[in-house]
């Protein structure tokens, strides 16, 4: 098994022979590189109407078979495009996982994209609708939150540990007494409801915009059926203002559960920071940003 430090190494030669080896019908198709590169999985486009969409670690490969599995069960409820899988690839001597094909789908991840104050807003409204009617779906078995995606949908306390060691480590740049009052009081509530379908990853790289407006969520590969304050958290790190206000009024949640995403953002927020070496970098003032909100919201 890889790790997050030794990636398995993923270039556009090897993306043309496992076409050519396992989808030769599609060999004849050009294989270009996209914008922007995850981390998680490594993308190419194939053709004009698909793309190729390789885990980089044993563990982004186990949401492979899940998400060709759901995703055209959960797009029957939803008014969103998501993602259309056309054919799965299997591991082989040059691949160790399974890879996917899926439609090409239009649009420019939201966070290569600046957005006028009107736009924001719209989006509050759209995102909100696509969370609300993830939320509805029902008679569709899911999978519980737990390692395959990294416990999101559990409670928030289930990173309780980390938490307090990460904000313990950054006392000296932010209000530690604030974070862990905000952090304990977020851990001593709980989701009473049935358990709903959750994106798992819902962020800024997961949501498409084409001529100002969401044209689509992608990477249902954190997806679960549990609590939805970790999908909530794009109202303290991408959100600000009305289109702030617009999202939380139209999601319309308990204000425990709204804590609960404060915590989960505080959680992500302090991770990345302590991860940050150089403390001068632009991500700095962001995630300082996302902390000083969040503890004071």
């Amino acid at each position: 098994m890889t790790t997050n430090n030794q990636l398995f190494p993923i270039t556009l030669e090897l993306a043309r022979k496992l076409i050519a080896a396992q989808f030769p019908q599609y060999a004849h198709l050009p294989i270009s590189e996209v914008e922007k590169q995850g981390h998680d999985n490594r993308t190419y486009r194939l053709g004009s109407d698909m793309l190729i969409r390789m885990p980089t670690d044993e563990a982004y490969a186990l949401k492979v078979p899940k998400e060709q599995e759901l995703l055209p069960k959960l797009a029957n409820h939803l008014s969103t495009t998501i993602p259309e899988p056309i054919k799965m690839g299997s591991a082989s001597a040059d691949y160790p996982y399974p890879f996917s094909i899926y439609k090409w789908q239009p649009g420019r991840s939201l966070n290569l994209t600046t957005l006028s104050a009107e736009e924001m807003e719209q989006l509050a409204f759209d995102v909100s609708r696509f969370l609300k009617e993830l939320q509805a779906i029902t008679g569709i078995n899911g999978p519980i939150p737990g390692q395959h995606n990294w416990w999101r949908g559990d409670h928030v306390c289930v990173y309780d540990k980390g938490a307090h060691e990460q904000i313990a480590k950054l006392g000296e740049i932010i209000n530690n007494k604030k974070a862990l009052d905000l952090w304990n009081k977020a851990c001593a509530t709980k989701w009473h409801k049935p358990p709903v379908w959750i994106h798992g990853d819902f962020a800024i790289g997961n949501i498409l915009i084409q001529n100002g407006k969401l044209s689509a969520v992608i990477d249902f590969g954190g997806t679960a059926i549990g609590d939805p304050a970790c999908d909530l958290v794009i109202a303290w790190t991408y959100f600000t203002g009305k289109a702030r206000e617009i999202f939380i009024q139209e999601v319309d949640m308990d204000s425990d559960t709204w804590l609960r995403s404060r915590a989960w953002a505080l959680w992500k927020a302090t991770f990345e920071l302590l991860n940050i070496e150089d403390k001068d970098a632009h991500e700095v003032a962001l995630h300082k940003r996302i902390i000083g909100e969040v503890i004071d919201a």
